[in-house]
This record gives C-alpha cells, structure tokens and sequence, in this order.
C-alpha cells in the first residue's frame, strides 16, 4: 500500500505543473470532485448515436433530408413513442415537421379553420414533439441537454423535458405550461425549437465519408449545413482535394475543377454562389472556339433542372473546350516538375500527329474527335499563349479572393483527414493501395518509400502543405501539384485507379482506351483476411469494421455493400442523380447507435417540395449489420478513453490540494 502511494505521489509530483494549469478550471477539491462525479456518470451513459454519408457530389436536397431523418432514425423514435396512440399517416405528417419545421408549420396551421382548432393542434402537437424530444435526451446529461438549449426559450424548454412528477399531476402541470406558451403567442417558436432539438440530440455524432463537390447543383448549401453542424469529421475524397487544391491558387486544380463543373453545366453555382469571374474565360473562349463543332463539348444536362436553351448549351460547351485544353497544357507541366507521380506518358498534346490527327496511347494511335486545336503550338504544345496567361491570371486570382470558397475550404481543413479512426471504425473514401498479390503497395515520394497507414499519412500531411505552405515557397507548389495528385493519380489513395481518363473519353472513340483500372484493393476488399490486414495496420483489431465510400455499389446487378465478411461496407450507393441509372438506388448511409450498426439503403428523392407537401420520405430498407449482446456504453467508446484519463487527472488535482501541493481557492461557488 505504502509502496502504492508513493508511485501515485511521484507521479503528481512530476505532473504538477499540468495539475496547476487544470486547477484553474477547477480551483478547489470541491469543483474537482463534482467533476469527477459527473464525468463517472458519464461513462454509465450509452453511447450517442453516429451516422455515416459518403458521396454526397452537392446533392443538396438529398443530403439535407438524409441528414434532417437521420436516415430513418428519426421516424423510428416517433413510431417507439405514438406508434401505439397515433395513426402512420399522423406520425408520416408529424415526422415531416419535425424535418422540415419552418416549411410545414404554415401547412399545418393553416388546415385549422378555428382558434380554437388551432389552439388545439398547438397543444398536442407541443405535447407530441415533448414526449419525443424526452426520448431522444434520455441519453445525454442533462447538462448535455441544456447545451443544446436555445437562450431564448432554454429555461422552458429544460423544465419541459426534465420535470418530475411524484407531487403534481403530469397532464396538469404541463398543460399550464403549453397554455402559457400558446396564450403568449410563442407556440410556433417553441414547435420549430423543439424540432431542431430532437434533430440535434438524435444523432451523436456526424461521419461524412467523402466528395462533397461536383455534379450536384449546391455544395455549398451542403457545407454551410456542415460547418454548423454540432459534430461533424470529413474524410477528403478525390473531388474534395481538388477544390481545395483550386482554393489555394492551384492553377491544374482549378482548371479540373472548372472542367468538371461545365461538364455538367453547373457553373451557375461558382458566379452565384462562390463569386467566381467566367468572364474572361468566356470571351477568349469564344474568340478561339466559337466557330467550332463543339458537339463533343456539350455539357450533360438533367431534365428536372433544366430547361436549357440553345446559347446557354454553347456557351457552357465552348467554355469546356477551352478550359479541357488549358487544363491538358497545366497536366503537361506538373508531370515535367513531379516524376515521382509516375504519369509519363499522359502528356497528350505532347503525343499527338499533328498532320495525321491522331494520338498514341501507349503503343497505339487513335484518330482524334476534334481535330482543332488553335491555342495549340505543336513545337511546344504546353506552352500557354498570352490570352491564355491572363485568363488563368484571374481565375486563380477569383478563387483566392472567394470569402465563402475560403472558409469552405477552411472547414475542409479542419474537420478533415484522408482518414478517421472511431470507436473501432476505419473510415476512409478511397483504398489502401495494394498489390496484386495483397500486400500493401509501395510509393516513392521525396526520396522516401511509403505504404498502407504511412502512405495514408504522408498524402494528409503532403496535402496541408498545399494550402497552408508559405506563399511562393516550394513546398506550396509541391503541395499544390500533390493536390491534383491525390484526385487522379494511380496510386492515390483517394481514387484508387490506374489513371482518370478524361483525354480519352473527349477524343477517342474506341472504348477500350476509356477503361481505368481499379487498385487490386477492390478485388482483394471482398476478402475477410485481407480487411483483417488492413484494420490490422491502422492498429485496429480483426472485429472493427471498414467503412469505404468513392465506388458505388451496382445493386441492380446483385453487388452487396458488404464485403470482407462484414469487416468492410461500402457506402457510395449513388447519392448523385448522374449514378441513379447505373446503381438502381440512390445511396446508402450507416448507422451506428448503443444496441446496433445498421446500413440504410435509400431510393431516391424528388424534391424537399414534394417531401413537405405530401409527407413523402426517402423509400429506405434498413439492413443489420451487427447486434451488440450488451448496450454500448460511453465508457466503452473512444470518448469513454478521454473521460477515464481525465477522471485519472482530476483525482491526482484532489490529492495535490490535500497534501497542500497546490493551493485551494476560496470560492463559495465551489462549495457542495
């Protein structure tokens, strides 16, 4: 015992500097102990409920009731609560509120032809959403709870949710409340509150998997929501690296970018939202482009977003050649400074028969598409001309003077990784490269060898330096072309391909040269003991699972998310309206809560009108994955880890105070 207390004092002793800085948020025995009280309590709690989306591409719409639903979390608690008292097309309609409070609200007021009606709905439906809200607290603090509490109405709705009822009746006592806030006219303040507070409390915690940008029409809708979510990680895909290559001033990055966005005429979203000059590249496209056949170059459209007329399809058509084309010089280039990226050979303009019109890809010619090329010098076909100069000039200069795009990015940044670990799950968007034979590939960069989780590493901390690298020095520009990398590279662990085949598919016509050939990671992911390998390198055990986004999985051909024999699931089930047709759903999302992990298969979605207006949800089946034998609880949990530590830490503050090491403030406030 005496041997016992001595390592324990040692210990404080050599912590004592850190023990006095801790003593400043808890300056008394006192306040270190209720501390310790409440955070053992804690621990005692379930664990919070964590949901998992991927691929999302700027579906807006989508993504917001995916993310309002919880993919059908919400719904289930409103069935576990008034499944019994309340029919489903009243618990549909209630749920629809509770996604959508400040869009429904107004519907539903107005079917009450009455005061008195309407004094009626508020009342049952401020009782309903109580009942709820009660439900989805019971697994937080009430300190927790009260975090979440709006200042304005925070005291209420505290008293709502927490009373007890052992010396006054609950219908009584309640109703004097809801009355008071009906008679004060603040019913539809509390209703929309509520709303936000079962929302909030239903889900713990927020995984985005993923490719956030392109093809969708607002991204930026999908990151405003984000960045004020109140717990959310990021696991950068391919098409989120080149944005923020395109952020920093990459020029490559934003030619990709820009190539990408008109390829789907969506470049409305970068003048309006971001407040992105097209301009320049416009009118120099229009001076060395307009006259051409730009039948390859027009962009793919959607019906429901459209119309679209005639000037509109050329104007996006002929803005795509001429950014294509100076995108093409751009890769030439980072290939001549990166010979590490291996990707010789995919300097295009530099293989082509100029007087043949034809191109070679590897030992192969095949005649060009389009065979104009005016911006083109053949003795030197990477070189930009003036026109071009300027252009790119004041492109990177829109991109970096982009307030929205910047904090964006900046988000991105921080809340983002290549990749996460959580309670036992890996969550990554791409692959870790692999060989053809299992083992971890191996890539040399900057003089060294990098494989599995030192790959994986290394691209995060190369990919930082791109943005925050001092200005003009060589490490941003490394970081910068490593940017564009990471999107296409064929040992990228974000794309997980043997190259993107852009050139190709814009001037080739035979198939066959489109094809990019998946990492041997996508064959070798369906096997248990390869996924047991991986979890295994991220120092993971054999039990954990994988969680991948960036494929989408062909459901309508029979392919199951599932692979790896549980150890891995893939949730890229095609968010994106582009990939409906391909996947025959419109995306998965994953679930994990205190009792299972369940995977949510989702149909897809029309609109947020129709959802509000006719009480639709996403058609989702719910597939479970694991059922835990025990409820998960906080102590068994990554944060469970952080809360022993710091009980551990707090108790050595108690006996520092007790042996007379630290001095105890004297602060009423702290007295108990």
């Amino acid at each position: 015992m005496e041997e016992t207390m001595r390592i324990e004092t040692d210990e404080i002793r050599d912590n004592l500097k850190y023990l006095a800085l801790l003593a400043r948020d808890y300056p008394s025995q006192a306040a270190a102990a209720s501390e310790i009280i409440s955070n053992q309590a804690l621990l005692k709690l379930p664990k919070g409920t964590e949901h998992f989306m991927s691929d999302l591409h700027g579906e807006n719409e989508a993504f917001v009731h995916i993310l309002n639903s919880a993919s059908g979390v919400i719904r289930e608690k409103v069935d576990a609560v008034l499944g019994g008292t309340m029919p489903e097309a009243a618990r549909a309609e209630l749920a629809t509120l509770i996604y959508y409070p400040t869009e429904k609200l107004p519907q539903l007021k107005a079917r009450c032809t009455t005061e008195d009606a309407l004094e009626q709905w508020y009342t049952q439906t401020l009782l309903q959403l109580i009942d709820i809200c009660r439900l989805v607290s019971s697994k937080h603090t009430r300190d927790h709870v009260r975090g979440c509490l709006p200042s304005s109405c925070g005291y209420i709705l505290d008293e709502l949710l927490h009373a007890h009822f052992e010396d006054h009746d609950k219908d009584l006592y309640y109703g004097q409340i809801v009355g008071s806030i009906i008679e004060n006219g603040r019913a539809d303040r509390f209703i929309v509150r509520l709303c936000e507070l079962i929302k909030h409390l239903a889900v713990d915690k927020l995984h985005i998997v993923g490719d956030l940008f392109d093809r969708g029409p607002r991204p930026d809708i999908i990151l405003d929501l984000l960045i004020r979510h109140h717990n959310v990680d990021i696991q950068w895909g391919n098409h989120d690296v080149v944005w923020m290559g395109a952020a920093a001033g990459s020029p490559i990055c934003i030619c990709t970018v820009l190539k990408t966005t008109l390829a789907y005429h969506n470049h409305g979203m970068l003048e309006d939202c971001y407040g992105i000059n097209l301009r320049h590249l416009q009118r120099m496209a229009e001076q060395f482009y307009g006259e051409d056949d730009l039948s390859i170059w027009m962009p793919h459209t959607d019906a429901a977003r459209g119309p679209y007329t005639e000037g509109m399809l050329h104007r996006c058509a002929v803005m795509h050649k001429a950014i294509s084309i100076l995108m093409f010089k751009l890769e030439c280039q980072v290939i001549d400074r990166n010979p590490d990226f291996q990707m010789q050979g995919r300097d295009y303009l530099r293989r082509i028969d100029w007087d043949a019109h034809t191109v070679q890809v590897g030992e192969k010619s095949y005649p060009l598409r389009d065979t104009a090329f005016p911006t083109v010098d053949p003795a030197d076909p990477a070189k930009l001309n003036p026109d071009e100069q300027l252009v790119l000039q004041k492109l990177v200069q829109s991109f970096r003077q982009s307030e929205k795009l910047q904090q964006h990015i900046e988000f991105l940044y921080a809340k983002g990784s290549v990749y996460h670990i959580e309670n036992g799950n890996l969550l990554y968007h791409g692959a870790v490269p692999m060989n053809t034979k299992g083992g971890f590939a191996v890539e040399h960069f900057e003089g060294r060898r990098y494989s599995g989780r030192a790959l994986m590493d290394y691209c995060d901390a190369r990919a930082r330096r791109g943005y925050y690298g001092a200005e003009g020095s060589a490490a941003r520009q490394s970081g910068q072309d490593f940017l564009w990398y990471l999107w296409c590279g064929k040992l990228s662990p974000l794309f997980g391909r043997s190259a993107m085949t852009t050139f190709e598919r814009l001037y080739i016509a035979d198939p066959a040269t489109h094809t990019e050939v998946k990492d041997p990671y996508y064959s070798w992911y369906n096997d248990e003991a390869a996924c047991r390998r991986i979890l295994a390198e991220f120092g993971l055990p054999g039990t954990s699972h994988i969680v991948n986004g960036h494929v989408p999985v062909q459901e309508k051909n029979g392919e199951s998310p599932i692979k790896g024999g549980g150890r891995l699931v893939v949730i890229d089930g095609g968010f994106c309206r582009a990939y409906h047709e391909k996947t025959g759903i419109a995306g998965y999302t994953l679930v994990y809560s205190s009792r299972t992990m369940s995977l949510r298969t989702h149909q897809p979605f029309e609109s947020a009108e129709k959802a509000v207006r006719e009480n639709l949800d996403i058609l989702s089946q719910k597939n479970i994955l694991e059922t835990e034998n025990h409820r998960i609880l906080v102590e068994d949990t990554d944060e469970g880890e952080v809360l022993r530590e710091r009980v551990h830490d707090l108790k050595q503050l108690v006996t520092a105070y007790q042996l007379g090491w630290i001095p105890e403030a004297r602060c009423e406030d702290h007295v108990w």
